[in-house]
């Protein structure tokens, strides 16, 4: 029984000895780490990369914009009546001038007819109170007035006689006293006759004259105006262009004030936009400019034809308008749009693309170039104007800098880089050009 228990203990030893050098051996590895293994290589991106550009560079001004008509007319009736009849559709081209609606118009027509009489009536006592009754009422005064004064005349050279006469004793003074009398009636006869016509010259013909004038221009407004509503039941279109709204049908009533047809100007449209003081002072009409439709390819051209003269009150911005050519009416009203509109220019700036240009946490610029040890390096530079694809570099960068274009958005600097095509493999050795080689 002894025995048995000795050899029990034995291995029970062996056991906790191997263990405890199973456990030394892997403590001596976690000690020394990677002591058999070999460090991996240092890992190397692939960019693309370029020198500074010489050459002209004018800004581009870009904004959002809606394209709206060159000229449009919303067309609102003066009167309220039923449509007779309408002479366009949606669509159709007008000329200025042109007869587009007619609505009932059977009482103004009376109305016109009635007044045209008032008025013609009007005319012809206008015509014989000026040609006959004023010139004959001052030919009867100024024929009584001359009466009165040979009457006058005629009792003075009586009296005149019967003094001499009298005096001579050759009539008694009975006859003197009855020609005296006479004289002073015939003196009262003028006097009245001489008032009469200086009153007909100054006073009454004058006023004949102008009430009779008043009359006339009084019934002539009356009968324009009832031909003017006739002429409101006719709607035509003020400017040439295109019928883009016509919300009613023949029958229906038109209201006064409401839009009956609309017609719009397509054949130009313009881009209105708002951009910054600063910038709209760098503008001038007849800038060029481009116009980014959605749906077409290629930009249409197009010129500055408006530049506000004051800036908008809500927005403290400057309204810019850009006009564009549409004869063939592709283009829609009402359509939004991007406008490129051409700045200041410098005909020999040092360019980048605008691709390389990274910002830093202060907002400040800089970009990464690739140096002699073959690591990208931040650069900070100053920036002048953009076209939208390249952007100038006032100072910072060197002819000889090779400027990270693509690859460097979160390259830390010292990165070990290589200049290759878009999207290769960092491990592909073909075309490296470590150090700042050219692409």
């Amino acid at each position: 029984m002894s025995i048995r228990m000795k050899e029990i203990r034995a291995r029970s030893t062996r056991k906790v000895t191997l263990q405890c050098a199973s456990l030394g051996a892997v403590f001596v590895l976690v000690l020394v780490p990677g002591c058999k293994k070999e460090s991996a290589p240092e890992t190397e991106v692939t960019v693309q990369a370029e020198h500074p550009a010489q050459g002209p560079i004018a800004e581009q001004i870009t904004a959002d914009a809606v394209l709206t008509p060159l000229a449009q007319a919303a067309i609102e009736p003066k009167i309220t009546a039923p449509v007779k009849k309408f002479y366009v559709q949606r669509g159709a081209r007008v000329k200025a001038g042109e007869l587009l609606a007619a609505l009932e118009n059977n009482d103004l027509t009376a109305a016109a007819m009635d007044n045209k009489g008032a008025y013609l009536a009007a005319q012809a006592v206008f015509d014989t109170t000026t040609k006959a009754q004023v010139p004959e009422d001052t030919l009867k005064a100024e024929s009584d007035f001359a009466q009165a004064k040979a009457n006058l005349e005629l009792n003075q050279s009586i009296v005149t006689s019967r003094k001499q006469l009298f005096q001579e004793g050759a009539i008694p003074g009975r006859d003197l006293d009855t020609a005296q009398a006479a004289l002073v009636q015939a003196q009262a006869a003028y006097d009245a006759a001489k008032t009469h016509l200086d009153s007909v010259r100054s006073v009454s013909r004058a006023a004949a004259l102008k009430e009779a004038q008043g009359q006339l221009t009084s019934a002539e407004g009356r009968y324009k105006g009832a031909e003017a509503e006739v002429n409101y039941s006719k709607i035509r279109s003020p400017i040439d262009g295109v019928v883009t709204d016509r919300p009613l049908f023949a029958g229906e009533t038109a209201t006064a004030g409401t839009p009956l047809i609309t017609v719009m100007e397509t054949s130009s449209l313009i881009a209105k936009t708002h951009i910054g003081q600063s910038l709209a002072q760098q503008l001038k009409v007849g800038s060029a400019a481009q116009v980014h439709v959605p749906g077409l390819a290629n930009p249409v051209e197009g010129t500055v034809s408006l530049i506000s003269p004051a800036l908008d009150p809500g927005s403290t911005t400057v309204e810019v308008w850009i006009k564009i050519g549409n004869k063939a009416g592709t283009l829609k009203v009402g359509t939004p749009v991007k406008v490129s509109i051409t700045g200041v220019s410098v005909p020999r700036a040092w360019k980048i693309p605008n691709s390389a240009v990274l910002s830093a946490d202060d907002g400040s610029k800089f970009v990464m170039v690739v140096g002699a040890d073959g690591a990208a390096h931040r650069k900070p530079v100053t920036l002048g104007i953009t076209d939208g694809e390249d952007v100038q570099v006032e100072s910072g960068l060197a002819s000889a800098d090779m400027v990270i274009t693509g690859g460097s958005y979160g390259l830390d600097e010292a990165t070990k880089v290589k200049i290759g095509p878009a999207g290769g493999d960092s491990n592909d050795d073909s075309g490296d050009n470590k150090g700042g080689g050219d692409k």
